[in-house]
């Protein structure tokens, strides 16, 4: 997706505001595609490959935007990074980016890109690290449940769903903010969002929960188009 079209979804997500139809999306020519981001450490970016297959065919079922149905995947320090307004990470480990991707992810940050990171357990002490490198002066927040976030499509009163069980914790989502409160980054920890996305038999989770999944990874779209 280049520039003219990031625009385009950004045009129209301010009209439909301004006209009092924030739920009803509108639909849109050109394909976005997600992205997932490519890093080193050995931790194991790839993780659920059917992820975000599956949460964009829900999209296109449930919304009148148009994801295109398969993934990309990119590293920070790719050329194209600037052609896709949002990117997804994921993993169980280490994270380990040099300092011209870390300020890569900066400038994107910064210029209106969105990324939201779903720690698959094990990936929060990595990322929160690469945070601080990538802005030591700002901290991630937890959103309150009455954030927009939880409420711009699908209804989610209690916050993030809960989908797989770890250390006996609730779901927390946190976000970082760029100086126009605009939110840059959505972390999710103890959810495994992204693992309800995955295919029904990847971890035989039940209908209803990867439903729950499925709506707040749409909500998650829906919100970092809108803004």
């Amino acid at each position: 997706m280049n520039l003219k079209i990031f625009v385009k979804y950004l045009l129209i997500m301010i009209l439909m505001m301004a006209a009092g139809a924030v739920a009803q999306e509108a639909a849109i020519e050109n394909d976005l595609r997600l992205a997932r981001v490519r890093y080193g450490g050995g931790g194991d970016w790839y993780n659920d490959p059917s992820a975000l297959v599956n949460l964009a065919e829900y999209i296109n079922k449930n919304t009148r935007i148009r994801v295109a149905p398969d993934e990309v995947k990119i590293a920070l320090s790719d050329q194209g990074l600037s052609s896709f307004p949002i990117l997804f990470m994921t993993g169980h480990g280490v994270i380990e980016l040099g300092s011209p991707e870390i300020e890569r992810l900066r400038l994107f940050l910064l210029a209106g890109g969105f990324l939201y990171v779903d720690d698959d357990y094990g990936l929060d002490k990595a990322f929160r690290r690469i945070m601080h490198k990538a802005f030591p002066n700002r901290n991630l927040q937890e959103l309150s449940f009455s954030h927009g976030i939880y409420h711009n499509h699908f209804k989610f009163p209690n916050g993030l769903p809960k989908i797989h069980e770890h250390d006996k914790k609730p779901p927390q989502g946190f976000g970082l903010f760029d100086d126009n409160n605009r939110l840059m980054v959505f972390y999710t920890y103890e959810t495994n969002l992204s693992d309800g996305w995955a295919d029904p038999d990847t971890h035989g989770d039940p209908p209803q929960r990867r439903e729950a999944a499925l709506k707040m990874g749409c909500n998650i779209i829906v919100w970092a188009l809108m803004h």
